[in-house]
């Protein structure tokens, strides 16, 4: 059984953690085929730019994920030793090197979130571009309450959406978010009920196929460096630099002066 599934349906490339009975909790092998899973989705965006348009990453089963596999650390000091907990740096380093692929992944990448959400779990959907939650959803960074803090990306990511009050209140108390605290604050983009979770995320592909391929990368690219002001504005010059001489704006601007839709190649 594969630990994660990747398939191509139209223009989304779907990936789903698939341990349904662990409640897809995160081993060293599943987050090695995690990071499998995330470089064919590149491959298939390289292949193919103007019709692989974005990642869904869901979890299979009751939950998205319940953290950290706890059993699982046997597999850890068979790859990282058997002292590794007194030297956690490159352990920590591989983990978070696997969720910043995530989040650089030259598509957008969508979580659809439901059931629990807690730990690790959190920090990988954190490292998503959008995340659609359903009703009910416990998403939760509970480390403080065992004595330690979310080290793969949660602490910086969750500053990076909320600002640092609230990640501090968060993170430094371990407590849940309320669904409706977390929409309002953006960061999810919308809760929705359980039976709607997979059309939300295909509505939201859907939007996302209409804009310009190229120019959605960009916007990514741009947009994530942006918490750098010098960076951000440099990055915007440099993205547009490119984006005014690809064919892509040449159709937009004949489809917008044609009233017509555009058919966007990817170049």
């Amino acid at each position: 059984m594969s630990l994660v599934t990747i398939t191509r349906e139209g223009h989304t490339v779907h990936i789903a953690l698939n341990r349904a009975d662990k409640r897809n909790a995160l081993s060293h092998s599943v987050l090695t085929a995690l990071d499998s899973a995330f470089d064919e989705a590149e491959r298939l965006a390289t292949q193919d730019p103007a019709g692989v348009r974005a990642v869904v990453l869901r979890g299979e089963g009751p939950s998205f994920c319940a953290g950290i596999d706890l059993s699982g650390f046997e597999e850890v000091s068979g790859v990282f030793g058997e002292k590794w907990r007194e030297n956690l740096f490159s352990m920590t380093a591989r983990y978070q090197q696997i969720l910043n692929k995530v989040e650089a992944c030259a598509l957008p990448v969508v979580g659809l979130l439901h059931g629990v959400c807690i730990g690790f779990g959190m920090e990988l959907a954190l490292a998503c571009d959008f995340r659609i939650a359903a009703e009910g959803t416990r998403l939760q960074l509970p480390e403080t309450r065992l004595g330690i803090i979310p080290d793969v990306g949660g602490t910086s990511r969750l500053v990076r959406a909320l600002g640092q009050p609230r990640a501090k209140e968060y993170i430094m108390t371990g407590k849940p978010f309320d669904l409706a605290d977390a929409e309002r604050w953006g960061m999810v983009n919308r809760v929705v009920a359980p039976d709607q979770l997979a059309s939300a995320g295909a509505q939201m592909v859907a939007e996302l196929a209409q804009a310009a391929p190229l120019a959605v990368r960009f916007a990514k690219k741009v947009i994530d460096g942006a918490g750098d002001l010098q960076r951000g504005l440099t990055l915007e010059g440099w993205a547009q630099s490119v984006l005014m001489h690809s064919e892509d704006f040449g159709r937009g601007a004949m489809a917008a002066l044609t009233k017509q839709a555009p058919e966007w190649s990817g170049q």
